[in-house]
């Protein structure tokens, strides 16, 4: 095969031409418009939740959130360190301080059995983040919170449609965040998303993400509060809606394409995934393994460099939080060992995950990955 396979391709076969020129035509192609509003509906009742408040990006709904639940200087917020500094940098934009725990060594998210140590008299929240499409245990994770009476903010930037124990990603928190980005299971190129349940956030959040203007729409250009101009345009707005409307259709492609790679890849040594664990339904955002090299023979990067001698883009897992020079210097607490994380970073890696990736591609790569492996 001599056709270059990308790590990941937005996937958009349904209304987004359609609407999009209809806010263009209509001249509606600022945050005001039909666009903004259905999506944020149908995105949130999708999640199962009353509210949804759309933004310019991932990262600033996080920031958002925090924001409205008035946690800032002199608190900390417990994540993950395996995860996107998306997630931390919006603590510090906050100007809380996020504090890390390590991976759970069998599903790679959060380990809930170490999140209760890292709690402090100043820890106002828990921001579990749910990775690659698995959930985290969210009983878990409420029992924690209800005992410390703690807020729980679910990043759900990759998990748009998982579930746990039949409920949806974003369900289980005050408020939970995703994000648009083009590779993710529904996109909009950029552009995220806040949903919740409760009528008082929901208020804060579309507040505070319009500059504070008031609510009730009076424009005497008079601010009592500082606010952040996060808006998402109409025309963002009209690709996320015709997206919305297939999600259940590409969720279930992510999950038919995972399936396949692991039944072509089940036989060869050392290739893992992340579990398929009862209760819990992940929508496989990305296809994500980790080579044990002793039992592969080969390392992640000669393995890499191999895919991509051969057309096949890969890319690396995230780096720890408790390796970022950037957080180091805003005073995070950087002590510690993280055995967990860093396994994952250096041995992990995603392979390419787009909605309509064809079987044939999968079945060229994973060809690619058996013939490579070391006997």
């Amino acid at each position: 095969m001599n056709e270059f396979i990308p790590v990941c391709e937005p996937f958009l076969n349904g209304n987004e031409l359609k609407y999009v020129t209809d806010a263009v035509s209509t001249g509606w192609i600022s945050s005001s418009g039909k666009y903004v509003s259905e999506f944020e509906k149908q995105f949130a009742a999708y999640c199962d939740c009353r509210y949804g408040v759309g933004v310019c990006n991932g990262t600033v709904s996080i920031h958002l959130a925090l924001k409205a639940l008035g946690i800032g200087k002199g608190d900390e917020v417990i994540i993950p360190t395996f995860t996107m500094i998306a997630s931390a940098f919006a603590v510090c934009y906050a100007g809380a301080m996020p504090v890390f725990v390590d991976a759970d060594k069998d599903t790679w998210n959060i380990d809930v059995a170490k999140i209760e140590e890292k709690i402090t008299p100043h820890t106002k929240a828990i921001m579990p983040v749910h990775l690659f499409g698995l959930m985290c245990d969210m009983d878990a994770i409420g029992a924690l919170a209800k005992k410390y009476n703690l807020y729980i903010i679910e990043d759900a930037a990759e998990s748009h449609g998982a579930e746990y124990k039949g409920r949806k990603a974003g369900s289980f928190s005050d408020i939970a965040s995703f994000s648009f980005f083009a590779n993710k299971n529904i996109t909009t190129g950029e552009g995220g998303m806040l949903v919740t349940n409760d009528t008082a956030l929901y208020d804060q959040m579309r507040y505070y993400k319009n500059l504070c203007f008031p609510l009730d729409g009076n424009r005497n250009y008079l601010h009592e509060d500082i606010g952040f101009n996060y808006r998402m345009s109409n025309v963002i707005a009209a690709i996320g809606l015709a997206q919305v409307e297939k999600v259940g259709e590409y969720r279930a492609m992510r999950i038919a394409n995972n399936q396949l790679y692991r039944n072509l890849l089940k036989d060869v040594p050392g290739v893992r995934f992340q579990p398929e664990l009862d209760g819990y339904l992940s929508v496989a955002w990305m296809n994500t393994i980790v080579i044990d090299p002793e039992k592969y023979g080969r390392t992640q990067a000669e393995l890499i460099a191999y895919l991509k001698e051969n057309g096949i883009d890969t890319r690396l897992l995230f780096n720890g939080m408790h390796r970022q020079n950037a957080l180091q210097k805003y005073g995070c607490d950087m002590s510690g060992d993280y055995p967990v994380s860093d396994y994952l970073t250096q041995n992990g890696f995603y392979l390419p995950s787009a909605s309509n990736l064809s079987p044939e591609k999968i079945q060229y790569i994973c060809q690619k990955i058996s013939v490579f492996h070391k006997k």
